[in-house]
């Protein structure tokens, strides 16, 4: 397992770049934005880290934007830890085994989402390529929020 990075929501993208970059001194990696889901991602990182960072290495802090206006509540601001696995299913599967309801599971062979006991949002990401979709998984549901 590798830690990947730390995502927080803004609200106001150029004035959360602008403390984070201007002031703060952090250095913006990597930018993407998806028409479709009608979000910007900016990844960055501390001076230091900045040869070689790309969002498979850590540390990062990835700023997400919705452009469509949201009220954040509940910490859903802070948005989530990352993390790389070698194998998504059986990592689910051992969070499953142990109690841990899976939020938002590997459908996809690259994807999952589970929470802390404190309600930390916890993303699960697939190391290289998607595994091929498989049950129990391919056919679960969302459960909750993440």
């Amino acid at each position: 397992m590798r830690y990947l990075h730390t995502m927080i929501r803004a609200s106001d993208l150029d004035a959360t770049l602008d403390f984070f970059c201007s002031k703060l001194g952090l250095v913006e990696v990597n930018r993407y934005e998806s028409y479709k889901g009608r979000f910007t991602l900016v990844f960055l990182a501390a001076p230091n880290d900045v040869e070689g960072a790309d969002e498979t290495k850590s540390p990062l802090l990835e700023i997400t934007y919705n452009w469509d206006p949201e009220t954040y509540d509940e910490g859903r601001n802070f948005g989530h830890l990352a993390y790389r696995v070698d194998n998504i299913y059986a990592v689910c599967q051992r969070l499953m085994d142990g109690g841990v309801t899976i939020n938002r599971p590997p459908r996809d062979g690259h994807m999952a989402f589970v929470r802390s006991p404190d309600g930390i949002s916890i993303e699960l990401l697939q190391e290289g390529d998607s595994l091929p979709s498989q049950e129990p998984w391919a056919s679960m549901e969302n459960i909750g929020s993440w």
